[in-house]
Order: structure tokens, then sequence, then C-alpha cells
């Protein structure tokens, strides 16, 4: 199996380098199934009905959310018509949606899940190593599913780090997204699970983490806000990791940062 998946896509700088070039990444790259996440793809905070559709119809197969997954309220209703969004597993109880999901690809079964970090997250959020081994031990990589990808959403590098080694051996891919900055740590873990802290996004680099840069800047060095973040209009990088697997046991056999537009260097399979 090749699996593509894209980090944090950050207002429409993201979303018209989704529209614009996914497309023609998956075919190039020959990737079976691509996972993107989606919660800054509106303005900046969460997603709209509109823009998910928008991420779906340029080629994302699904779609993962987080902290901001409900942000924009539509969402509240619109995440139970479309299995192919999927938000935290670890939210508030009774939220809508589902935070697991089990995908056909090529007559075999991909599980797509996420959990939210606790570590200097504003909200509390439920234990995230209790909810995803509950969906570990249903979904036995290599015999309920061909593969499976657990999008990590935090702040904390360590959480993200002993994420991947709590799901070492038991999930194909586990990706960290949230804090919008590519870490250079790609690389299949001992028990053959592919690992990066953090994706990235998919947004304009010359920017503070995806917004522009007067406004952040002004608070930072004095302290005091004078308007609204805005996120950068520029020419977005797309940035996230490419994994391949053997279908008959899940494991990861390559890794590969991605790259692709906008100020970052290069980088694919």
């Amino acid at each position: 199996m090749k699996i593509l998946f894209l980090g944090d896509v950050m207002g429409r700088a993201g979303r018209q380098a989704m529209t614009g070039r996914l497309t023609g990444l998956k075919a190039a790259w020959k990737a079976d199934f691509c996972v993107v996440n989606g919660e800054n793809a509106t303005s900046g905070a969460g997603l709209s009905a509109d823009h998910a559709k928008g991420l779906l119809a340029a080629g994302a197969d699904c779609v993962t959310l987080g902290d901001h997954a409900f942000d924009q309220k539509d969402m509240l209703g619109f995440i139970d018509s479309e299995p192919r969004i999927v938000r935290p597993l670890n939210f508030a109880k009774g939220a809508p949606g589902r935070g697991a999901q089990v995908f056909e690809v090529r007559g075999k079964k991909v599980l797509v899940a996420q959990v939210l970090g606790q570590v200097f997250m504003k909200r509390p959020f439920a234990d995230p190593f209790s909810a995803i081994e509950t969906v570990l031990k249903t979904h036995p990589r290599g015999g309920m599913v061909a593969a499976s990808l657990i999008d990590m959403h935090c702040e904390a590098t360590s959480e993200k780090m002993a994420m991947g080694h709590f799901c070492d051996g038991r999930a194909s891919v586990v990706v960290g997204t949230h804090t919008h900055v590519p870490t250079a740590d790609a690389m299949i873990l001992p028990g053959g699970t592919a690992y990066q802290t953090d994706a990235g996004m998919c947004g304009d680099y010359d920017s503070v983490i995806g917004m522009d840069k007067e406004e952040p800047m002004r608070r930072f060095i004095t302290g005091m806000p004078k308007g609204r973040f805005s996120p950068a209009p520029g020419e977005a990088t797309l940035s996230g990791l490419y994994v391949e697997t053997d279908d008959a046991t899940g494991r990861a056999t390559r890794v590969e940062m991605v790259r692709d537009g906008g100020r970052l260097s290069a980088s694919g399979p």
C-alpha cells in the first residue's frame, strides 16, 4: 500500500495548493490512499462543510480534524453525513462524528484514527493512549486491516514520540500534526511503524506557523494585540509523509518526507 499523508491545511493558500497539486502528486507517486489534516483550512480555525467538500474533491480520501474540529459550526451537522471525515477519538463525550474509520482501498482495508494529546493543550481531553489502545486491539495490523494510520494531534514532541513507540508494531503509520513545522525525523520504528513527529503544514511558510507575520510579531514584541490573526496568503508548501507498507503484515517498508512547492526545499519519493 502506498499512503500519502499531508499535514494541517492552512487557510486559502493551503486549499489552493491542494486543489492545484494533490491530484498530480498522487498520480506521480502512484499513491493508493491519501489522508489530509484539514483542521485549519477555513480561515486558520476549523473546517467548514464547503471546504471539507473541496478537500475531498481535490483528492483527499480521508480528512482528519483536531482540537479545532468544530470551530466552524456547520461541521457539527455535516460530519455525521460524511464518513470520510475523522475527528479525534478522545474529544468531548457526545461529540458528533467518528474518531476512527475503516476504508476500502484496492480490495484491502485501511484504518485511519486520530487522537488529541494532553500536554500544553488548552482544553483537557481524555487519555489518548487508552483511547487508541481500544482501536488497535480491534483492528490488528495485517489482520483486520492491511494498514493503519494514526494522526497524533498535539503540541508536545515528547508526547508524540511516546505515542509512536506505544503504537509500534501495531500501527503502520503514526504521524504528528498541530505544530505546523515539519520535523526531520521520518523513520521506521523497530516494530515496523513509520513515524514522524510532525508532518508540518500545507500553507505559506513565509509566516508565523501559517499566519500573516504582522499581528503575531506585534504580540510577541509588545505583548499587545491590535488585530486578528489571518492566514498568510503566499504560495503554500504541501508538507507531509509518504509511506509504503506490506499488505500482508501492515509493516512499513519505506518512509519519505514530503515537501512540494512554496519556500521549503523539495522532498518526496
